[in-house]
């Protein structure tokens, strides 16, 4: 497990008042262990989204750049990427590229991401890069070509990408595989998350945990549910997305499952976990 790094406030200056073009909300997709869902509930849920007639930006944060090859964005075709708009070298805007999925768009990544956290660790707003440049996200745009919801694929650790990731967010989404060691690791992430609150981003909560690779024939399965709801409470969504062979196969034709497959269990899930969370942020905006 990588261990988070130090966070300490930083200057935010540039980004105070671009954030306030329009209200657009910012969700981080985060769990620092690989393998739990992360990149495929971002793709899915996004697709979820849009399909419910939201206009959704992807911000494919993991040098991996799984999310960008799951919509189908051929390594080639990324010219500008998330690394170049962490640089400096590319606005927000720039880096984005088109899918095959209606109101659904990425700024897709590429291996040079791994090798950020060397370059800018010396620069005094490195953990407020991606916020700045998603405050300038709306600017000059006309209203109903901007984005009510932007989705950050995060990378499988608590490093400066994370760290940027919940410093631009409105929340933190964490899928939670349904496993054994589904709790380990948990504390660490929530602990980062508090450290980010009270150091950068005030406004930052736990938006929701979402089980997923839920298997029914497996009795640990149902045994960690209900532990992690124990654990977690209400903050716990109700949707459960299935262990699926469909949602396996979808990103090796560079699909989201709910076009691969759009009657399959995996499907109906991310359709629920969308409109479950459409459901708390109204929620969320009455309180």
């Amino acid at each position: 497990m990588t261990d988070a790094p130090t966070i300490v406030p930083q200057d935010t200056t540039e980004s105070t008042d671009a954030t306030q073009v329009k209200p657009m909300r910012v969700l981080a997709v985060a769990n620092q262990k690989g393998g739990v869902g992360k990149t495929t509930t971002a793709i899915n849920l996004g697709t979820a989204l849009a399909a419910i007639g939201e206009r959704v930006l992807i911000i494919d944060l993991d040098p991996q750049g799984n999310a960008s090859t799951g919509l189908g964005i051929d390594r080639r075709d990324r010219n500008r990427s998330t690394y170049d708009v962490l640089v400096g070298e590319a606005a927000l805007r720039d880096a984005i590229v088109t899918t095959s999925v209606p109101r659904l768009h990425i700024a897709p990544s590429t291996l040079d991401l791994a090798g950020l956290e060397l370059e800018v660790s010396s620069a005094r707003d490195r953990a407020v890069r991606l916020r700045n440049a998603i405050g300038r996200l709306n600017d000059g745009h006309a209203e109903g070509t901007d984005y009510t919801y932007v989705l950050v694929d995060c990378p499988p650790s608590l490093n400066l990408l994370t760290v940027n990731a919940m410093a631009a967010s409105d929340a933190v989404l964490v899928p939670l595989q349904c496993e054994f060691f589904a709790l380990e690791g948990l504390s660490q992430l929530l602990k980062t998350v508090e450290q980010v609150k009270e150091a950068l981003n005030p406004r930052l909560s736990i938006h929701g945990i979402v089980l997923t690779m839920f298997d029914a024939r497996n009795n640990l399965s149902s045994q960690v549910v209900a532990d992690v709801r124990e654990f977690m409470g209400s903050k716990v969504y109700d949707t459960v997305i299935p262990r699926n062979v469909r949602i396996s196969e979808a990103p090796s034709y560079g699909k989201p499952v709910l076009v691969y497959d759009l009657k399959c269990a995996g499907s109906d899930a991310y359709l629920r976990l969308a409109t479950e969370v459409i459901q708390r942020e109204r929620e969320l905006a009455t309180h």
